[in-house]
């Protein structure tokens, strides 16, 4: 076989591993298959914990050795694309870059745990996300990327709202072994016990095992539920206004930034193919806003490759319009 007939394959072969366009059959069977199986390695690995199934642990093994052989199958189809899903880099630096992505991360996790990492098998759970991207159930808002960006902004209202809690856990704690300890000592035998009914209470969950019985007890159990609440309410209120924050600031940014917007259609001669979002707005001074590929549109990431018919909508200041 000629090196172009490899290349060709390879190209294939990586358009197909990709996540597909409708009018590409054998690369949607490709991700519906991949999903498939996905969902399939994990209920297996579910399945297993089963005593009452210990009958059919035989062939639930051959299942979850079928999978992982398909899994490690796609992964190096993955090191062997690498060069297309990094245009412009060697063999050895695409495929080292891919290693160290996060899918590639994510791939090489949930296959070690069968030969080498049998008590890390919940990381083949990291493969649900995958099913994410297959089918776009994530790219209408970018939701991971708005969440990361909340949890940033917000780091020090939140660590503060923590480390209050750990301050009234600790309170209640010794309050209640105080209280407690001489009308309960086999239930409240140390500080730690008063630290578990703490953390009980204050989340709200109250599990009943450890109860106080005294007068005084008793009110402090109810001063300090109502002071759980409160206090656990607070994370979520910071994290409720982050999101209203941030869903404004994309709302009203291109307002603030006085740009332009225009439509882009990626041809066969478009520079921008092969390149990632980050790649484009560096080379080209621009902000690509949103995209639409195969009658989806959703707002891409900064790894989003660029591929031939894409449609995007894009904007910069008119003072860098050429």
């Amino acid at each position: 076989m000629t090196n172009q007939k490899v290349e060709n394959v390879k190209r294939r072969t990586f358009n197909i591993i990709q996540i597909g366009k409708s009018f590409d059959i054998p690369s949607r069977i490709f991700d519906f298959f991949i999903a498939f199986n996905i969902i399939l390695n994990i209920a297996v690995t579910i399945m297993l914990t089963f005593d009452s199934l210990s009958k059919y642990y035989p062939l639930l093994e051959k299942i979850e050795l079928i999978t992982i052989i398909i899994f490690i199958i796609e992964y190096i189809l993955r090191l062997w694309t690498a060069t297309y899903l990094y245009p412009g880099k060697k063999t050895i630096p695409a495929i080292i870059d891919f290693i160290f992505s996060y899918d590639g991360i994510v791939d090489l996790l949930t296959i070690l745990p069968f030969f080498f990492l049998s008590g890390f098998v919940a990381l083949r759970m990291l493969r649900v996300v995958r099913i994410l991207h297959l089918f776009r159930i994530n790219n209408s808002y970018d939701s991971f990327h708005v969440i990361s960006s909340v949890l940033v902004e917000k780091k020090n209202q939140l660590l503060s709202s923590v480390f209050i809690l750990l301050v009234l856990m600790l309170a209640a704690s010794m309050c209640m072994y105080s209280a407690e300890h001489e009308a309960q000592p086999e239930i409240f035998k140390n500080a730690f016990s008063g630290i578990w009914w703490a953390v009980s209470t204050l989340s709200t969950v109250g599990y009943g095992d450890i109860y106080p019985i005294t007068m005084l007890g008793k009110f402090l159990a109810i001063v300090i539920s109502f002071l759980g609440i409160g206090v656990v309410a607070i994370p979520t209120g910071i994290i409720s206004a982050g999101f209203v924050e941030q869903y404004s600031k994309m709302s009203n940014s291109a307002e603030a930034l006085n740009v332009h917007f225009l439509t882009v259609v990626i041809d066969i001669d478009s520079k921008w193919i092969g390149k990632t979002v980050k790649q484009v707005e560096k080379e080209f001074d621009i902000m690509i806003v949103v995209v639409q590929r195969d009658r989806v549109t959703f707002v891409p990431n900064e790894e989003y490759i660029v591929q031939l018919e894409d449609v995007m909508v894009v904007y910069h200041k008119p003072d860098d319009m050429q």
